[in-house]
């Protein structure tokens, strides 16, 4: 008796994998106030909570909610050295829902508080 192998076609592995958490990405990237889930991101990228968080961290190196975080921190940052709003304004646009919480979080991120942050920022180009 002789086995017949059956050959799947040849799909980059890399690639296949990657389309779910860039999904993701794409909505992460969209309006940074959005109060992201694990859930909610998985729904986008079309598959189980176990399944996306695992792929994404594969994929990008970090879990999704880290990778979330480190987003909304790079645009804080940003706006910071801009120096466009009030501390209040700025946890509000990057998705903290109070200033407290926005600084706390910063400032593990970071490793300064966001004012200090803001004042050792050189001033922008006009």
């Amino acid at each position: 008796m002789t086995l017949i192998q059956r050959r799947s076609p040849k799909r980059p592995h890399r690639q296949r994998n990657a389309i779910a958490p860039a999904a993701a990405i794409r909505q992460i990237h969209g309006p940074p106030a959005h109060p992201w889930t694990v859930a909610e991101l998985a729904k986008k990228a079309a598959l189980s909570r176990s399944a996306f968080f695992d792929r994404f961290a594969r994929t990008q190196g970090v879990p999704p909610m880290e990778y979330l975080q480190g987003w909304r921190m790079s645009l804080a940052k940003d706006l910071l050295r801009r120096r466009e709003g009030k501390l209040d304004e700025i946890a509000e646009r990057v998705g903290y829902g109070s200033a407290s919480a926005f600084s706390t979080a910063f400032a593990r991120h970071v490793g300064v508080p966001p004012k200090r942050y803001a004042m050792a920022a050189p001033m922008p180009w006009p």
